[in-house]
């Protein structure tokens, strides 16, 4: 398996050694989840999701990419995050999914970003910013069919609409909308907000006008439950990165993580019974054990609230962390079995035997969502590349 560079720059120290724990993002299997959504949602293209830091898995080098898979389309939630990836080299269309500010305007123009326009007014503000830089900006349309975040109202669009024909300094090269619930076995109201956003495009047939800009609506939910949102395009998010957005949805797509969570022990020591662990004494045993300290903590995104409920893979068998979660590190409790320092240490992964540690485990006892637990994987951790796909039956 090929290893490549770091993203984020660790603390290195004189003799080169960087901190043991870091995220391992497999791009093989980034490229194998790509294809396979592309080949269910065809002929519809696929937009590839890179907000929060490309959930977890470092915004600029899934960009990179993607870009070498020939993505059409690159999605962002922030203007920063547009910018970060124009700076960087990044030529592929972006679109910016968040709402705007007037002021930040020129800002996309100039670095040829795609803007959501979200009201009348945004557009008005996007149409004068344009005209007055001498220039065309590209925008989507966002209609609101039931989320009740940004975008204007379905019942409402039709000002937004007849607005957008009438603005020579906008290019409106899309429309699109977002699901609420599209990830839950009840797909009533998927239905209602799909109904509502073909009611919205049924405006360009009842004006005589063209074809409608490119049209999306489908999300991760969308891309496995819903083929009728496909539409001209589906925006991938988390199931691109190898997770399913919930328990309930459909598997009508295989995919598989593409990140992989790990550390190493960095201290070894035999705890006698009665000798509580970590701050506030939560935990302690009533006889003899081995336990070994991991540097990682929630610091790092290892959430506290694990505490009393985590557990870490070592020499292929899973064991608790013990004791209250600290900001950088853990103590793991692997009664009399052995471990030694520099024993790698699974968070999320799988063993060389099967054994793993999944997002969805780490959501289960963190009380949330796997979304959760990979965007705050911090930048404290490193990110690592590889190519390869050993073991991928077993993951």
């Amino acid at each position: 398996m090929e290893r490549m560079t770091f993203l984020n720059q660790p603390t290195i120290s004189n003799n080169g050694i960087v901190r043991p724990t870091l995220a391992e993002i497999n791009l093989a299997r980034l490229t194998a989840n790509y294809h396979a959504i592309e080949q269910h949602v065809a002929p519809a293209k696929v937009l590839a999701v890179l907000k929060a830091n490309a959930y977890g898995h470092g915004l600029v080098e899934v960009a990179r990419h993607m870009e070498t898979l020939g993505a059409p389309y690159l999605g962002v939630a922030v203007l920063e995050e547009g910018i970060l990836l124009r700076e960087t080299g990044i030529t592929t269309p972006i679109l910016v999914l968040g709402g705007i500010l007037g002021n930040q305007i020129p800002l996309f123009l100039q670095h040829d970003l795609t803007i959501t326009a979200s009201s009348v007014e945004k557009l008005q503000q996007i149409e004068a910013a344009a005209q007055e830089m001498g220039t065309r900006a590209k925008v989507h349309l966002k209609i609101d069919t039931g989320m009740e975040r940004i975008g204007v109202h379905y019942y409402s669009a039709e000002e937004l609409l007849e607005t957008a024909v009438h603005s020579p300094h906008c290019h409106v090269e899309g429309i699109y909308s977002h699901f609420a619930s599209s990830d839950a076995a009840d797909l009533s109201y998927s239905h209602l907000q799909l109904e509502r956003f073909n009611q919205v495009l049924a405006y360009y047939e009842t004006k005589g006008l063209p074809h409608p800009p490119l049209r999306h609506l489908a999300n991760s939910g969308g891309i496995l439950q819903l083929p009728q949102s496909h539409f001209d395009m589906v925006r991938a998010g988390i199931l691109l990165y190898g997770v399913y957005p919930s328990d309930e949805v459909a598997r009508t797509v295989t995919v598989r993580p593409s990140l992989t969570w790990k550390s190493q022990v960095v201290y070894f020591k035999v705890i006698q019974p009665g000798h509580p662990v970590s701050y506030g004494s939560t935990w302690q045993s009533d006889h003899l054990v081995r336990a070994v300290t991991v540097p990682v903590g929630y610091g790092d995104g290892y959430f506290r609230r694990m505490s009393g409920r985590a557990e870490v893979i070592i020499r292929g068998k899973r064991y608790p962390v013990v004791g209250r979660i600290c900001m950088d590190q853990i103590v793991v409790n692997i009664e009399w079995d052995s471990a030694y320092n520099g024993d790698e240490v699974i968070l999320i992964g799988a063993a060389e035997n099967g054994t793993r540690i999944t997002c969805e485990d780490l959501a289960a006892w963190a009380e949330t969502i796997p979304y959760e637990i990979l965007t705050n994987i911090n930048t404290r951790i490193s990110r690592v590349y590889v190519n390869g796909l050993e073991n991928d039956e077993e993951i």
